[in-house]
């Protein structure tokens, strides 16, 4: 049983975390905390904003106030780690860290290490981003070997809007994207503001290969961390591999 702080901008899919911690069924627990969003868009200099030092550490010492010892802590945010490029997201993973007093990670370098994990070296990806922001998440995945077949950006600017987007149309999603890049190892939706903790079973089936999506990835990472990442059902193929 192990306790993941997970640090959450603003409203959209929060509510995909609760459901998951159902899924656990160990008595692990994920509290949420929602950091401050001064302006939702999916714009370079709004992430800058969101993924502040400050903004975060605030955030980390609310959570240890209100559900106590953690053993880790996750910044649950895709676009508010990558957009910082791969030394500027290691540093914000360190600082939370020594705020925090916990292992710590994030949302993007989750990806990256639920890739390795699965052993996927190639993807396509479906982002919700404007092509601009989706092409940063590329150089972040490229950095770190792994190579992007094609890019479907739904030029989406708000996470409360991509929050409102209904399962159907996320697994429709996904499979379009797969369509365009049959080879791919894999499928990323990388948009934590994006439901779909309730259809990743339905999203690996459907395509016949793994579908990773930002919350699926971030709860794996934190329960890693602690070292509880054992094979779980209803989660997808990532947790069933434990």
């Amino acid at each position: 049983m192990s306790t993941i702080g997970i640090l959450y901008p603003g409203y959209s899919a929060e509510d995909d975390y609760p459901r998951a911690e159902k899924l656990l069924d160990d008595g692990s627990r994920l509290p949420l905390v929602h950091t401050e969003m001064k302006v939702d868009a999916h714009r370079e200099d709004a992430l800058l904003d969101i993924g502040g030092d400050d903004v975060l550490a605030e955030g980390a010492r609310e959570l240890a106030e209100e559900a106590g010892p953690l053993d880790s802590i996750v910044w649950a945010c895709t676009s508010g780690s990558f957009i910082f490029g791969p030394d500027g997201a290691a540093q914000q993973v360190a600082a939370l860290q020594r705020t925090a007093g916990v292992p710590a990670s994030s949302t993007s370098f989750a990806f990256v290490d639920a890739c390795r994990r699965l052993g996927v070296s190639s993807v396509a990806l479906g982002a919700t981003y404007p092509p601009d922001v989706a092409g940063a998440f590329v150089q972040f995945l490229t950095h770190f070997g792994i190579s992007v077949l094609t890019i479907s950006a739904r030029d989406i600017i708000t996470a409360a809007e991509v929050g409102t987007l209904p399962g159907e149309t996320v697994v429709e999603f996904a499979d379009a994207v797969s369509s365009d890049a049959p080879q791919a190892d894999a499928v990323l939706l990388p948009d934590t503001a994006l439901h779909t903790v309730d259809v990743l079973d339905a999203l690996d089936f459907r395509l016949g290969k793994p579908v990773l999506t930002a919350n699926q990835v971030s709860i794996w990472q934190g329960l890693r961390l602690a070292g509880a990442d054992v094979r779980r059902s209803g989660l997808g193929t990532l947790f069933a591999k434990g």
